[in-house]
């Protein structure tokens, strides 16, 4: 009897380090798709050769170098260095947890709390009449997405979505021309908006500060951002930290349309 228990419980130990592997590997090869391309792969290597030297000089017993790198191989450092990156982890964690929820209701479509979709045709005669005058334009749609720190780095405005206050806000002569407008269930919540730049190194070095803001706002949030270029009058659309450009009024419509119906 005892010789089985003893090859249950090494049983036991080796299933629950293969689940452990395997749930190591995954989060791993998580962290790696979110920090894959950016600035935090170079950070990392560097924290890894603090490590290292750090290590050696232990070993070393050199005092006054180790005291030193003590304080540089601290928990909070990597915090402090990642909190970009640690921020989008946990959103794609919430987003996810979101998306469970999005399915159990689409399974049960009574719990559904239907919004109403918002009239892109104002937006899309917009951002085409800035485009056609060559005027800067950064527009943000949430539908999800909690974007008040953002809001309150501008002017809260709190007014219905319409082409003509879009087209004076964005006017090169208005006060809230700068930064972007942000709308929320057909309303547009606020102007002048100040937007997280990426630290994407593939943006092409055409696009500037508008753009670069477009990006970094989408790959910390579940935004989609309309771009209008005020070199060459062209739209892009920015989502999941990627951008498509030069597009037409019928692709900027679908794109809206998609994003904002209730199951995308």
């Amino acid at each position: 009897m005892p010789f089985n228990l003893f090859y249950l419980e090494r049983w036991d130990i080796s299933f629950r380090l293969i689940v452990d592997i395997a749930l190591l590997g995954c989060l791993v090869y998580w962290v790696y798709t979110l920090v894959k391309g950016s600035i935090a792969v170079k950070c990392i290597l560097g924290c890894l050769i603090v490590y290292i030297f750090y290590w050696m000089v232990q070993a070393l017993q050199l005092k006054v170098l180790t005291s030193i790198l003590r304080i540089w191989t601290s928990p909070i450092v990597p915090i402090i260095l990642f909190q970009r990156e640690i921020r989008h982890f946990l959103f794609s964690l919430g987003k996810s947890l979101m998306g469970s929820k999005a399915m159990v209701v689409q399974i049960i479509p009574w719990l559904t709390d239907k919004k109403n979709e918002i009239d892109v045709t104002p937006v899309v005669k917009a951002v085409q009449t800035l485009g056609g005058s060559n005027t800067g334009a950064l527009i943000v749609f949430t539908k999800d997405a909690d974007l008040r720190y953002y809001e309150e780095s501008g002017d809260l405005i709190n007014a219905v979505v319409s082409a003509r206050l879009l087209i004076a806000i964005f006017n090169k002569y208005s006060p809230l021309h700068d930064g972007a407008v942000i709308i929320h269930n057909n309303r547009i919540v606020a102007a002048r908006c100040i937007l997280p730049v990426t630290e994407h190194p593939n943006i092409a070095a055409r696009f500037g500060l508008r753009h670069k803001a477009a990006v970094g706002l989408t790959e910390i949030t579940d935004a989609l951002v309309l771009i209008v270029s005020e070199e060459s009058g062209q739209i892009s659309i920015a989502r999941k930290g990627t951008m498509e450009n030069n597009l037409s009024a019928q692709e900027i419509r679908s794109a809206l349309k998609e994003y904002l119906s209730n199951d995308a």
